[in-house]
């Protein structure tokens, strides 16, 4: 995969919230079956916290979602609904985009994969998701 980082540029469907992150062209995106994420449809790539930034004022159309051990923090707009982004489990340290919320031109390639989130402790030990919101060259991810 490309370790080489573009900026992405990204929100929700009616621009009450917009981002901008740091993340090559080519990304692994996670698709879970837990309830949340299956209802949702939600399929995410995961970023390191400082390599995403929420712009404008943004964050006062925000509003959070959290269940069972309220470490995922499930933000969306409160205007549209739109969920672009969030604080998943897996990666409390990072930001999980939903990769169909970035701006058209940036990403090149998007690698699907399947995070067994009903099934969470054995997937999360499994399939290495963890590493996703480390500052690692790509490289050195999990393949």
């Amino acid at each position: 995969m490309d370790s080489e980082m573009v900026v992405h540029n990204g929100g929700c469907h009616c621009g009450s919230v917009r981002w901008r992150l740091r993340a090559p062209s080519s990304v692994v995106a996670w698709q879970c079956n837990c309830s949340d994420c299956s209802m949702r449809g939600n399929t995410r790539f995961v970023v390191p916290l400082d390599r995403f930034e929420l712009l404008g004022d943004g964050k006062q159309f925000l509003t959070t979602y959290t269940f069972g051990s309220h470490t995922a923090k499930h933000t969306f707009c409160k205007v549209c609904g739109i969920s672009s982004f969030y604080t998943p489990r897996s990666n409390p340290d990072g930001i999980a985009v939903t990769y169909t919320c970035v701006d058209p031109g940036t990403l090149s390639h998007v690698e699907i994969r399947h995070f067994d989130g009903r099934n969470w402790e054995d997937s999360y030990a499994q399939t290495g998701i963890a590493s996703y919101s480390r500052a690692l060259p790509e490289n050195d991810k999990p393949k």
